[in-house]
């Protein structure tokens, strides 16, 4: 859980959230690993449990009018839900199978999905495994950003990846900084994954940094952003970049197409000389103007109210 660890997952999470604790539910996170807190505390108006509080869960699960879950708690909770009779939500943020069949194991009230494709690709997994319980119900919530929370006044100068893991682009950014050595890049470590941090004159490594200080320790640094993913079920980091109109240069997941849209300069992970060919053409005052403003634009079109007003009066019809 933030700040301690920062992912996409868990700041979406986050996100719902807190729309929940803003119309006055009482909203806690119960944490299933260590961490370093010890006592609980609050996080964005949400009530957070370290493990090591060595409270009561099935208390409060005995309490709770709606328990809502994701990732590998997904077995437990369902289990814990289904002995006490609480109507279970399960956010999935991937399209990995163990993601759907653990979510479609049985007493799944509400299943949200984070992108289009993700839907699709859920029904495409019942329609494999026909003995698979489908949820009551379904919604899909884009993982929600506050455009106002990461909006610079002006973009900086560096070419970022934020989290250097290989599957993340780690060895892309170490490739382009060695060709690239008039270019300044920005490397934050990530939450997860071996981190590939190239010691080199031109590469600033940043520490893995809280989701509340992204806009100042990273984005009023950075220029454009570098996405050459292998995987991304949504791709939550390229639309905060989005609020500031900074250029997004990805590889063509399914989950970045949707998420980006137009806005997204779309090239190959492998291509390195493609990468280069793009960071330098960006480095043009028109074509970064260009790019900025279809930045904008896409930013606007993924303003989250709409989908968290759904998504909040979905948990209230469970909560009776």
């Amino acid at each position: 859980m933030p700040p301690e660890h920062n992912a996409g997952a868990e700041h979406m999470l986050v996100s719902m959230l807190r729309p929940l604790a803003e119309r006055g539910h009482d909203v806690t996170v119960w944490l299933s690993r260590y961490g370093k807190a010890h006592e609980s505390y609050e996080y964005r108006g949400v009530k957070v449990v370290p493990l090591q509080a060595r409270l009561d869960f099935p208390t409060a699960v005995r309490r709770a009018d709606v328990l809502v879950s994701h990732l590998e708690c997904v077995p437990s909770t369902a289990a814990l839900a289904r002995g006490y009779g609480k109507p279970l939500v399960v956010v999935c943020h991937n399209t990995h199978r163990p993601s759907f069949r653990d979510m479609a194991a049985g007493g799944t009230a509400l299943a949200v999905y984070n992108s289009r494709w993700m839907a699709t690709e859920a029904e495409l997994f019942f329609a494999e495994y026909p003995k698979a319980v489908c949820p009551t119900s379904s919604l899909i919530v884009n993982p929600p950003v506050f455009a106002e929370e990461y909006r610079v006044k002006k973009p900086g100068d560096q070419v970022t990846l934020i989290n250097c893991n290989p599957e993340k682009g780690g060895r892309l950014l170490e490739q382009l900084a060695r060709r690239m050595p008039d270019v300044s890049f920005l490397a934050v470590t990530g939450a997860y994954g071996q981190q590939i941090l190239p010691e080199l004159p031109n590469v600033e490594i940043v520490e893995h940094v809280p989701g509340e200080e992204m806009r100042d320790r990273v984005y009023a640094r950075t220029r454009m952003l570098l996405m050459p993913s292998s995987y991304e079920s949504w791709g939550r980091a390229g639309v905060e970049a989005l609020a500031s109109g900074l250029p997004v240069i990805a590889h063509p997941t399914p989950g970045l197409c949707e998420s980006l849209g137009e806005a997204g300069i779309f090239v190959d992970r492998n291509d390195v000389a493609g990468y280069e060919a793009v960071i330098r053409k960006l480095k043009t005052a028109a074509e970064y103007r260009l790019a900025s403003k279809r930045a904008r634009v896409r930013s606007a079109e993924l303003d989250p109210t709409v989908q968290l007003t759904a998504w909040r009066d979905a948990v209230e019809a469970l909560a009776g």
